[in-house]
């Protein structure tokens, strides 16, 4: 079978399976400093890492299409290159049977020093994943005379036909490399996805409510405290209430009691004349 067959019947498991994920062990929430910056930070890497996985996945998504779509062309061409190999073998059967079995030797005489047809390669680009593309490029030279004598159109006939079955294999060569590179990319890419969908949003959505729970927890603790204070602060006012009301009982001090010791002694007006 080839990669693509082999790609057809095993996609399922490309990159990390979700309940691969699943069993892995679950990790704790990060050991932080519980505070209002740690939380707001956290809260932001936790929002960028949802936004990644989103991207992410529309990317995955992207590929997979375009590799669905390459493999239908993989299978397309292929047929086209067995019927167009096939016709090649036909008219090349038809040479040896028009001009004789020579023809080779008279065919490999004509070989011209630079090659009729060269390939070409150029990069696309395809949801940010570089593929190669080739082309042929063909250039014109000298008439060929070959079997001029004899079998002349039978070998250009062959001729033909062949230029149109590496037309074939060079269109299936660029489809099946476009193949190969955007099924490692779409592999990588949806490792990334469940690394994030699994591991790092969990993990970060974990430590915002270890954060969020130490912060309630603070304040809780701070208010009791403050309510500690403030019942401390009455009882104490409650108790001087109580000794002063026994004081003012007993008759040492005047009712109301004395603002200042001050207030109870009367000096004297001193008048300048």
């Amino acid at each position: 079978p080839t990669r693509e067959d082999k790609v057809l019947g095993s996609r399922v498991r490309t990159g990390v399976s979700p309940s691969e994920a699943c069993k892995a062990p679950k990790m704790s929430s990060q050991k932080v400093l519980p505070s209002r910056m740690t939380l707001t930070s956290t809260k932001n890497r936790l929002k960028g890492a949802n936004t990644g996985h989103k991207l992410l996945k529309k990317k995955s998504d992207a590929l997979t299409v375009r590799i669905r779509m390459i493999l239908k062309q993989i299978v397309d061409n292929k047929l086209v290159m067995g019927a167009a190999l096939k016709e090649a073998n036909f008219s090349l059967a038809g040479v040896y049977y028009s001009a004789g079995d020579n023809i080779k030797y008279q065919v490999l005489q004509n070989v011209p020093a630079t090659a009729a047809a060269k390939v070409g390669m150029r990069v696309d680009n395809v949801a940010g994943v570089k593929i190669p593309v080739f082309e042929k490029a063909e250039h014109e030279g000298k008439k060929d005379l070959t079997g001029l004598s004899s079998g002349g159109q039978k070998v250009e006939e062959s001729r033909v036909t062949f230029s149109k079955a590496l037309d074939s294999l060079i269109a299936l060569a660029s489809l099946q490399s476009a193949f190969v590179a955007l099924d490692e990319a779409q592999k990588i890419t949806n490792r990334r996805v469940n690394a994030l969908e699994y591991v790092v949003i969990p993990r970060l959505e974990d430590t915002v409510r270890y954060i969020a729970t130490e912060l309630d927890e603070l304040e809780r603790e701070e208010f009791v405290r403050l309510k500690k204070v403030q019942a401390g602060k009455k009882r104490r006012m409650e108790e001087e209430a109580a000794k002063l009301a026994a004081l003012e009982e007993a008759g040492l001090v005047s009712p109301g009691g004395a603002k200042s010791m001050l207030e109870e002694q009367k000096d004297p007006d001193d008048l300048f004349t």
